[in-house]
């Protein structure tokens, strides 16, 4: 096994060395030697549309029409989302929305109220 440490953001363990700097060959993520490496355990922060960090539970306004995939209906500007919970992954809040049900969405569409 190398000494080298994995990938931080998938995880691969096929990194090398250049220079000062560590590269993955999967991502092509680079990073420097001397930073430090963030545990898989530490939270990401997710921020809204204007920078305002989000926590489980706050209340959201949508700031765009966005068009439900797979049917017809449309969230429409200005719609409260309460008690949105952060996941990962590209769409990072889930939330129910009435009148249309779960959803998931991305942050730089909402705005914290």
């Amino acid at each position: 096994m190398s000494a080298l440490p994995q990938c931080p953001q998938c995880r691969s363990e096929l990194t090398y060395e250049d220079g000062t700097l560590y590269i993955c060959p999967e991502c092509a993520h680079e990073w420097a030697k001397d930073a430090a490496v963030e545990s898989a355990d530490a939270e990401k922060v997710v921020h809204d549309a204007v920078g305002n960090v989000l926590n489980d539970g706050d209340t959201v306004t949508v700031i765009k029409d966005l068009k439900v995939k797979g049917s017809s209906s449309v969230v429409k500007v200005g719609t409260k989302v309460k008690g949105i919970r952060l996941v990962e992954g590209d769409h990072d809040i889930d939330c129910k929305i009435d009148g249309i049900g779960a959803m998931k969405l991305k942050s730089m569409f909402v705005k914290k109220v």
